[in-house]
């Protein structure tokens, strides 16, 4: 079948004021190739308070805008919480779901985070299910049965007709931010695991169509090795999508020819 899309997703969390955003993102235009292949989807998901200004920003750049999260609900008494409606007007096409960062401090779960990715999909946001075990879990032989149990519960309520539009980022909750990554090796199996599942649960035809990001320690020395791997469509980026230069750098990598 045809290439999936190579998505790289740069995760800001809670960093960058409004007017180092627009800063950041108009030096990160001038480093970046300026006509990516079509092949290639580059996304940036500032905090909330940022969305705005970035929206406009990237207006005249080949960025694509994403957020860090989103409410099951339409509207209604949730202070603090922003719907899937508010980001579609913001300008929003992608939405990370499911972080282990929301799981560990803020108590989701594979049921909550499975009403957020269906109310993304019914809003036409693509959802970026993240996903990912801890180092006890891996060291435990539980990868595989964490990593199914999270896939079923979250995507419980997705139709076989909406699978092209849902991403998955496998993230390793030992790699995240600690310097130590995933062995290309040891993502390539996660992610073939993944694979079986999707297909599995929509079909050989829907389930090839689900790009699969890695996340966990991205950075320009090791993108290159992770996106070699066939299973690897892309990645979630955090700690070296802050940095322009460093981020550049793994867009130049992930825009050029496999």
């Amino acid at each position: 079948m045809a290439r999936r899309q190579r998505l790289i997703v740069g995760n800001w969390k809670m960093h960058k004021t409004v007017p180092e955003a627009t800063g950041f993102v108009e030096r990160l235009a001038d480093l970046l190739p300026k006509s990516p292949p079509a092949n290639v989807t580059i996304v940036v998901a500032p905090p909330f308070t940022a969305l705005p200004a970035v929206s406009a920003a990237i207006r005249s750049h080949p960025l694509m805008l994403g957020a860090q999260d989103v409410h099951w609900e339409d509207q209604g008494a949730f202070t603090g919480e922003i719907s899937a409606l508010m980001l579609k007007d913001l300008g929003c096409r992608y939405v990370i779901i499911g972080h282990s960062e929301r799981r560990r401090y803020f108590g989701e779960t594979d049921a909550t985070v499975g009403k957020k990715v269906a109310t993304a999909l019914r809003h036409r946001l693509r959802p970026i299910l993240c996903i990912g075990e801890t180092w006890d879990q891996r060291t435990g032989g539980q990868t595989e049965k964490v990593l199914t149990a999270q896939l079923s519960e979250s995507l419980s309520a997705v139709e076989k007709d909406q699978a092209s539009e849902a991403v998955i980022a496998y993230e390793p909750i030992w790699a995240i931010g600690s310097g130590h990554p995933a062995t290309p090796e040891q993502a390539h199996q996660a992610h073939r695991h993944i694979r079986t599942k999707l297909i599995a649960l929509w079909g050989q035809d829907a389930g090839e169509k689900v790009p699969i990001l890695y996340g966990g320690s991205v950075t320009p020395d090791n993108i290159a090795e992770l996106l070699a791997k066939p299973e690897i469509d892309g990645a979630l980026v955090g700690g070296a999508c802050l940095d322009p230069v460093q981020f550049a750098k793994i867009m130049i990598v992930a825009c050029s020819p496999p």
